[in-house]
């Protein structure tokens, strides 16, 4: 449910579902109480970004949160965001990853705009299959998880990639490469392999785990069952494997918990394999791909985008403030900051706005009022709202609530 006293200041949001191939059928309608027409629900995004922004209801209607904001961006995104940004910074979003996404990478700010710059002089369309930049922004993400959720994140430690090429009987022969060439000639000797050539190395591999997949006797933390998995639920029609699935033996498999998060810069190349998460990200739909898709790879842009380096992936449990309530996942992103609030009925969340600000809720039921006026909203599980900059507000809890937050980082 949601009621309210509408407030030039605190306004409800609706966001925009996607529906991408990979996603679930349950999590996302469950959330958002609504039984959606489409089966499969990969993503809900907040935000401005232009090619889906979300609803912001005010005191005249419903309107597009990125038009609302042109209206007056001093007064919508504060003099701070304004200047640094000029647009709202932060996308939103949920997601429900049934299926495994395509290993990805994603430019800095620097990369973003001569891209984005070179593909408009080419005149390659924005919606355009072999389209890298849509827009001319950086993209580094945090995510938190919402269940178990399991993902590639960056290159293996040497002595851990060494001891896989050693142990995959059937990639042995890159031993060597790796050796001499590092984790760029690894990478980019795999990447442009032929069609036949990559058959070579994983139909040998392939069959002989997709069986003990198959019969459920390959665990997640294994590679293997991810290897397996793809290629047993590829629909690829010509009988060539996916490069990507050399990744998933080159890259850390990382299990998240629930309520831990992950940061993933510019540079890093990932993948999400199942699971459900809340993520925020520099506002931008930047993604150059690398495998486990049928989508666009650019190889070459690739290899000039990913941090060809070992990564120690670093688990994220958030810094608990002195309220007791609010757990902020600080990271090196300026366009962002992301929190969790966890309300008992008993208790009340008080904080000002300095930048444009989000809140989702995810468990229970809250009212948020701001603290000098009679405007308030009650939101239930699966509700959102937008406030501007330099609203003072509380925040009490109707049921035992959790809330993540968005705002941009100070």
């Amino acid at each position: 449910m949601s009621t309210a006293i509408y407030s030039s200041k605190l306004m409800l949001l609706k966001g925009q579902i996607q529906n991408y191939a990979w996603g679930g059928k349950n999590y996302i309608s469950s959330l958002l109480k609504k039984e959606l027409t489409r089966a499969k629900c990969a993503e809900y995004w907040l935000g401005a970004h232009t090619s889906a922004p979300s609803v912001v209801k005010t005191n005249k209607g419903e309107e597009l949160l990125d038009n609302y904001l042109n209206t007056n961006l001093l007064e919508n995104l504060g003099i701070d965001t304004l200047e640094k940004f000029g647009r709202l910074p932060f996308l939103f979003k949920v997601l429900d990853v049934k299926e495994m996404l395509s290993i990805q990478v994603h430019p800095t700010k620097k990369e973003a705009e001569i891209g984005f710059k070179l593909e408009n002089e080419a005149k390659i369309p924005l919606n355009a299959p072999n389209r890298n930049y849509k827009d001319d922004n950086h993209k580094p993400e945090i995510m938190v998880a919402l269940s178990e959720f399991w993902l590639l994140h960056g290159f293996l430690a040497k002595k851990k990639l060494i001891n896989v090429l050693k142990e995959v009987k059937e990639f042995k022969t890159l031993l060597p490469i790796f050796k001499k060439e590092g984790y760029f000639g690894l990478y980019k000797k795999v990447m442009t392999l032929s069609d036949n050539e990559v058959n070579l190395f994983l139909n040998p591999l392939l069959n002989r785990i997709l069986p003990l997949y198959l019969q459920g006797k390959i665990e997640k933390n294994s590679p293997d069952y991810w290897a397996a998995k793809a290629a047993h639920t590829s629909n690829n029609d010509k009988l060539v494997f996916d490069k990507g699935i050399f990744s998933i033996y080159f890259f850390n498999l990382v299990k998240i918990n629930k309520g831990e998060a992950i940061f993933q810069d510019a540079g890093i190349p990932h993948a999400y394999l199942e699971g459900q998460n809340i993520e925020l990200m520099a506002n931008s739909d930047n993604v150059l791909r690398g495998g486990l898709t049928k989508k666009h790879v650019d190889i070459n842009e690739l290899l000039k985008l990913i941090t060809f380096k070992e990564t120690i992936p670093k688990i994220l449990n958030g810094n608990l403030q002195e309220d007791g309530l609010e757990r902020v996942f600080s990271t090196t992103a300026k366009d962002f900051e992301l929190s969790k609030i966890e309300i008992p009925v008993s208790k009340t969340y008080k904080s000002i706005t300095k930048s444009p600000q989000i809140l989702m809720v995810l468990e229970g039921e809250i009212k948020i009022k701001e603290t000098n006026s009679k405007s308030f909203l009650v939101l239930s599980k699966g509700k959102s709202v937008f406030l501007k900059p330099d609203c003072n507000y509380k925040i009490y809890s109707l049921a035992n609530a959790t809330i993540y937050k968005a705002k941009v980082a100070h």
